[in-house]
């Protein structure tokens, strides 16, 4: 005859109150109930587990080995009942992003702090690469979504325009420009650029290819180092970075942010989400749901999946 998981609840319950009685009256059944499934448990493991006197009941030493173990059980099934729930809720499990702008400001900040504030169990992956080799990486199921700024000409999935964010110079506090208001595209024609092929830089250098009108349109520096080591090269005046403004949230020794404009004003990317239709994790879809609502003025169809 097989234990069942209610027989181990009443056995804690019975030497938590060291009292068949009051064991009865919290789990709400009636005390001969309780007596007779004691009993029974006793004589299907073939241990006495309590000493019943007229001062209570309480665990013998086979007992209270029993019921370390039953606890544990009890404790582990419980749990795992609970993530059960939150799963179908799609509420907890893990979600791969990728990104590839800075989290130190701006709306991919704001964003993720919502999602962790209304669904806290989920555990979150992120991937930072550059925006081909994160929709690789989707196309190949390696992540769940991307976040990427300018549309993806290779991409026949799902995307979603989610917000814009403004191209600013990341300048040495001592160049000249950093004395200007805004810089202009044109004042960094002859100026020592330092790009990376991660992150946004490969948007970045066609966006300054296409404002300047030249495949070469000044020196570029190329590093394969993240956005943390490329500010802080710029602090040490090895040049000038092209970012966009949700880096702007940390402070750099030496380094000093200016808005790039062109003859229209500020410039800016535009950033996507992109996912796949037949992706069958449930935690994309409230992700999706958050960002409809948060940029509801850009957002598709609300019953697009």
């Amino acid at each position: 005859m097989a234990v069942e998981f209610r027989d181990l609840r009443w056995a804690i319950a019975a030497s938590q109150h060291r009292s068949i009685r009051q064991a009865a009256e919290t789990l709400r059944i009636k005390q001969s109930t309780l007596s007779r499934c004691l009993r029974s448990l006793e004589h299907t493991l073939g241990s006495k587990l309590f000493e019943r006197t007229n001062g209570g009941t309480r665990p013998t030493m086979e007992g209270r080995e029993f019921l370390e173990d039953a606890r544990r059980i009890v404790v582990e099934a419980e749990a795992m009942a609970t993530r059960l729930k939150t799963r179908s809720r799609r509420e907890s499990g893990r979600l791969s992003i990728g990104i590839h702008t800075s989290l130190s400001a701006g709306n991919l900040r704001a964003t993720l702090l919502d999602h962790r504030h209304r669904f806290p169990d989920v555990d979150r992956q992120f991937v930072d690469r550059a925006s081909e080799h994160l929709i690789s990486d989707l196309a190949s199921s390696a992540i769940d979504v991307a976040v990427v700024a300018d549309p993806n000409p290779n991409w026949s999935g799902k995307s979603l325009v989610l917000w814009s964010e403004r191209v600013v110079a990341a300048l040495p506090a001592k160049h000249p420009l950093a004395s200007h208001d805004v810089v202009h595209w044109g004042e960094l024609r002859r100026e020592p650029l330092l790009m990376s092929q991660r992150g946004p830089g490969p948007e970045l250098l066609k966006l300054l290819i296409s404002k300047l009108g030249s495949s070469d349109p000044c020196k570029l520096l190329r590093h394969d180092v993240g956005l943390d080591r490329l500010l802080s090269l710029v602090g040490m005046d090895f040049g000038i970075l092209l970012a966009l403004e949700s880096a702007t949230g940390v402070t750099y020794p030496g380094v000093t942010f200016r808005e790039v404009h062109d003859a229209e004003g500020p410039t800016r990317l535009n950033f996507r989400v992109y996912w796949r239709q037949s992706n069958g994790n449930p935690l994309v879809r409230p992700l999706l749901d958050l960002l409809r609502e948060r940029y509801p003025d850009l957002s598709a169809d609300p019953g697009e999946n």
